[in-house]
């Protein structure tokens, strides 16, 4: 869901009017703020345009209003953006303009306002992004932690459905995502977050033995594009980081063999649907050297759908990741390769047809990009930390 622009405002000119010593308490860095102040500690990162030359800083407060974030590269802050709105969720994006090294910031609604933060500015020599599925258990991510990523990705399932803290049917409520928040504060307020849909952020109701009379998910993912920001759609996004030849796709695809019953949980996507035309278009378009496709179905059944042209659009990328399956897995059909991976890995084994590793494992898996040469690394982690599989592509 789309919000209004953020406003821009360098910070240092208000300096220049007013000595630092003169400022008020309101007007010093967050470091330096009264510690009766309520604290906003609910925060993460993403992006909603298509590269990474902005930011955009999420959070929660207790009470509605306007939204406010300044930032620099010290503590320092030399620059502000104001959304000017009444609200809780708080969305505002920031310029970043420079590379490597890294940013403070600190965000302020009202009286409430948080601490100094930090996050790392885009490298420009190797860049390290993970991809993780399968939420639900919420596990221990040191692993991911250490591997000190620059961004974060989903195939999936990033909570286990939205009715338990919020009531069946009711769309709008994000209770989960800020449980999810809530249990990785360090990790989401410094690493920007990019999830994509399962059928579990979808599921407004409980699914049953058989399909209901009314529907079991909310197809537009109501609460997930309310809580996130995300390019495009949101459902379905692009996001690119140019100065390492990569292109990262996510598509709403999961559950499609329940395609026009009441337990459908993503959007169409047959020949004549708007997803199939708009990854068929972006498939088409060569500007990147990789290209890494994300969803949350199983691997053979979408390759095999309409007549086997999903296949034939994955091949135009690098690889595709998965989340659908509790396990780990790299499978290599017709040159192509396609990974499946799980924070919850221990469950059933649904090996692909060509399957060439598969184990029962929580896992991740983690891209290392360079430039010179172009190379994109591709492992599979366990969540010790564990290299349980590796590919290079060139």
């Amino acid at each position: 869901m789309k919000r209004s622009p953020s406003r821009l405002i360098p910070l240092v000119a208000a300096l220049t009017l007013t000595p630092l010593t003169a400022r008020s308490t309101d007007e010093k860095p967050a470091s330096a703020n009264r510690p009766d102040r309520p604290g906003i500690d609910r925060i993460w990162l993403g992006h909603r345009s298509h590269d990474p030359g902005k930011l955009v800083v999420n959070w929660m407060s207790k009470e509605p209003g306007d939204s406010i974030v300044r930032y620099g590269r010290t503590a320092k802050y030399r620059r502000e953006v104001r959304v000017a709105n009444l609200t809780t969720i708080h969305h505002v994006e920031i310029p970043i303009e420079e590379s490597d090294g890294v940013y403070h910031y600190s965000v302020r609604t009202g009286n409430q306002s948080s601490k100094d933060f930090t996050f790392k500015a885009y490298p420009s020599d190797e860049l390290r992004v993970a991809v993780a599925a399968d939420w639900q258990g919420l596990p221990d991510l040191s692993a991911i932690k250490n591997d000190d990523v620059h961004l974060l990705l989903t195939a999936g399932d990033n909570i286990s459905n939205t009715h338990q803290l919020c009531g069946p049917g009711n769309k709008a409520c994000v209770k989960p995502y800020a449980r999810l928040i809530d249990r990785y504060p360090e990790l989401f307020r410094s690493v920007p977050f990019m999830p994509v849909l399962g059928n579990h952020d979808k599921e407004m109701r409980p699914r049953g033995k058989k399909p209901p009379e009314r529907p079991v998910y909310d197809i537009d993912a109501t609460a997930f594009r309310r809580f996130f920001e995300l390019p495009g759609d949101e459902w379905k996004w692009r996001f690119d980081v140019p100065g390492f030849q990569v292109r990262f796709a996510a598509l709403d695809l999961h559950h499609i063999s329940d395609l026009g019953s009441t337990w459908q949980s993503c959007h169409p996507f047959g020949k004549d649907s708007e997803q199939f035309r708009w990854y068929d278009q972006l498939m088409s378009d060569k500007a990147r050297k990789f290209v890494v496709t994300l969803y949350n179905e199983q691997n053979g059944s979408i390759r095999a759908r309409e007549r086997g042209a999903w296949h034939s659009m994955f091949r135009q990328g690098t690889i595709a990741i998965t989340g659908y399956g509790y396990y780990a897995e790299r499978a290599e059909v017709d040159d192509f390769t396609y990974y499946n991976t799980s924070l919850s890995g221990k469950g059933h084994l649904y090996p692909d047809s060509q399957s060439a590793f598969l184990k029962s494992a929580d896992s991740y898996i983690l891209l290392t990009l360079t430039k010179n040469p172009a190379k994109m690394v591709v492992e599979i982690k366990g969540l010790d930390g564990t290299v349980l599989d590796r590919k290079v592509y060139q």
